[in-house]
């Protein structure tokens, strides 16, 4: 069991697909039509942003790359993302996204840390120490792992070969987590 005592000084970092949304598992989320919160995500996620300070979405999207969408759609269902949670009384501070192939001479595709370290560009009292990184892959959490972040796993389909610090079905068991 994760036993944290978070309060506002903690940042919150969120993978996408698998987290927030359905993710698709035979391909990419290419349309507002195609985001569906997952089930308990925004009950959740009202809880984290009471006890969190900063909500931070990082996400890998090479559907950008590999021309299966464009990044003005990616940026329509980010800003979807953010008005039906901000609707809920949910606050989104920033998301950030590597559209990059896998593999780039410039990755910047989760484990490696660039969209981390651009969130702490644009907020630096962000501290990865007092940061908790929530996913559902692998990578997700070799991510937060990287860099000093507590780890949370959303179970998925995914087969994960990395031990996290805690895992959990949904954004509202986390919540409830740090909520005792």
């Amino acid at each position: 069991m994760l036993d944290l005592k978070v309060d506002s000084s903690w940042t919150l970092f969120l993978d996408r697909d698998g987290v927030i949304n359905q993710r698709n598992f035979e391909g990419y989320i290419t349309s507002v039509d195609d985001f569906i919160f997952l089930p308990q995500a925004i009950e959740g996620l009202k809880l984290l942003s009471q006890q969190f300070s900063k909500i931070i979405v990082v996400t890998n999207q090479q559907g950008i790359a590999k021309q299966i969408m464009t990044e003005q759609t990616l940026n329509e269902i980010h800003q979807h993302m953010i008005d039906t949670l901000k609707n809920e009384g949910v606050s989104i501070d920033k998301v950030y996204f590597a559209s990059n192939l896998k593999g780039a001479e410039n990755d910047r595709r989760k484990p490696n840390n660039a969209m981390a370290l651009e969130a702490k560009r644009d907020f630096p009292g962000i501290d990865f120490k007092r940061s908790v990184m929530v996913g559902d892959t692998s990578s997700d959490l070799i991510f937060g792992m990287n860099l000093g972040m507590k780890t949370v796993l959303i179970q998925s389909e995914e087969k994960v070969d990395i031990t996290p610090d805690l895992t959990v079905k949904h954004l509202n068991e986390l919540a409830n987590v740090f909520n005792k």
